[in-house]
């Protein structure tokens, strides 16, 4: 089978036998599908041979690129070994050696900061589930400690925390939520720290943060059937590379702490290095009761998830066997050994490369392009922590009117920029900027080039 055959019978296959997430499947049938075999630092091939960097690192996942030879040997070594025992019963290897390594790290992370670090690690295997373990772990926290009514959750609009039944109720974006309303969990939702369009039309700072104080507000009056707080600290990324102002993530922990919530941080999307510290919470000397973990925490190589809990929270689950004080939650592959030999490969490259050092030209070249995409037109808001940007395109700067969300214009800069080499995916009318940590300045400089020629030309 030749070359071209070869492609047609995989672009046929697709379109008969995979439902992609995420995507009208009608436009997709009609379209070309880019299928991707091969990949090599920040760039990925596709099956005709084309080459394209990758500006969203794969859907925010392998931040240190594709074929990281020290995650594709640790990854090697352990199939040689063992590639999968439960954790129902028995322990592994790479698991406990991952688990220290993430409670050590948070030690140091969280040094400076009041209050104890999370301490206990239980596994999962993606950013939904993850969140799915924290809620329930803070709901049955509470029950345990005789607060039976503190059985609710307080989240912010724009928020996404994942797309398992839990994670939806507490999110708040309405495109991916709103259909499945009637199966979720009544939550308590305050405004998003969106400065660009306020949901209380103030501006910052001179609004002294008064999204903080609605949140205090139904803080006051439900504390009392709340069980915790969930937030993506500092970015929400999902819902638009949301970047909160100074001092709300602060503010937050404080009023959590006033009014006897948990904090739960989803650090899925923020962690691992991607804001310019290891964990985005450490910005703001915050130390959240639960932080889940996921997508960089392979370098994308594996499904592997991690939800890390305070003492307290974990003692409040020992007793003795008659008193169900367990937490009867699980997975088949929690823990699998793999993925966690991926992670702490992944974890000592940090150390090995310096890599929160080695970031920060990248991100001072990314600043100053944002800077003066600012200037584009039709570029109406930039916004960014780290190496993970956003571009807000609007049809009027002046009364930040939108584009119509069915015009696609997100789209429309992706496929320029897919015609040039770069692969990005839209959030809407944002354009995404999350490339793996450790591209070189010359790659990063070629993906804000042909981004800027494509803002440019989608808008024109």
């Amino acid at each position: 089978m030749g070359l071209q055959e070869d492609n047609r019978h995989l672009e046929d296959a697709d379109r008969k036998y995979i439902w992609h997430p995420f995507t009208q499947m009608r436009e997709w049938e009609e379209a070309t599908p880019v299928i991707i075999t091969e990949g090599r630092g920040s760039f990925v091939k596709d099956s005709c041979g084309r080459w394209y960097l990758d500006g969203v690192s794969s859907l925010w996942v392998n931040i240190f690129g594709h074929r990281k030879k020290e995650i594709d040997d640790a990854i090697k070594a352990q199939v040689d070994r063992i590639s999968h025992s439960t954790l129902l019963g028995l322990s592994n290897e790479p698991a406990i050696r991952l688990a220290e390594k993430l409670v050590t790290l948070m030690n140091v992370s969280f040094g400076q900061a009041e209050g104890p670090p999370p301490a206990k690690v239980f596994y999962s295997d993606n950013g939904s589930t993850a969140v799915e373990v924290a809620l329930k772990m803070a709901f049955q926290y509470w029950q345990h400690r005789g607060e039976t009514q503190k059985r609710s959750f307080l989240s912010l609009n724009n928020a996404y925390h994942g797309d398992t039944l839990g994670a939806v109720s507490v999110g708040g974006v309405a495109i991916f939520h709103e259909a499945f309303g009637p199966l979720l969990f009544q939550t308590y939702k305050a405004p998003s720290p969106y400065c660009y369009r306020c949901e209380l039309g103030r501006e910052y700072p001179a609004c002294n943060l008064a999204c903080a104080d609605a949140l205090e507000e139904i803080m006051k009056n439900h504390h009392q059937e709340i069980a915790g707080l969930i937030i993506e600290p500092l970015v929400q990324a999902a819902g638009g590379m949301i970047v909160s102002p100074t001092g709300y993530l602060r503010r937050v922990h404080e009023l959590c702490s006033t009014y006897d919530l948990l904090l739960i941080a989803d650090e899925v999307a923020t962690g691992f290095g991607r804001t310019g510290r290891m964990f985005a919470s450490e910005h703001e000397n915050v130390v959240p009761d639960i932080i889940c973990l996921s997508k960089g925490i392979t370098g994308g190589y594996m499904p592997l998830a991690a939800t890390v809990a305070t003492e307290e929270i974990y003692r409040a689950f020992l007793g003795e066997f008659k008193d169900l004080k367990t937490f009867f939650h699980g997975h088949s592959y929690t823990g699998n050994p793999l993925a966690c030999a991926a992670a702490v490969a992944c974890l000592d490259i940090f150390a090995k490369e310096d890599t929160l050092r080695e970031m920060k030209p990248k991100i001072e070249l990314l600043d100053d392009w944002l800077r003066q995409m600012q200037a584009v037109p039709h570029v109406g808001n930039v916004r960014s922590r780290g190496l993970m940007a956003g571009l807000e395109l609007v049809l009027d700067e002046k009364t930040k009117e939108p584009y119509d969300w069915q015009e696609k214009i997100g789209w429309k800069v992706a496929h320029h920029a897919l015609d040039n080499g770069v692969f990005i995916r839209p959030l809407g009318n944002v354009i995404v900027v999350m490339p793996p940590l450790n591209i070189s300045i010359e790659n990063l400089g070629r993906l804000l080039t042909v981004l800027r020629d494509a803002v440019i030309s989608a808008t024109a």
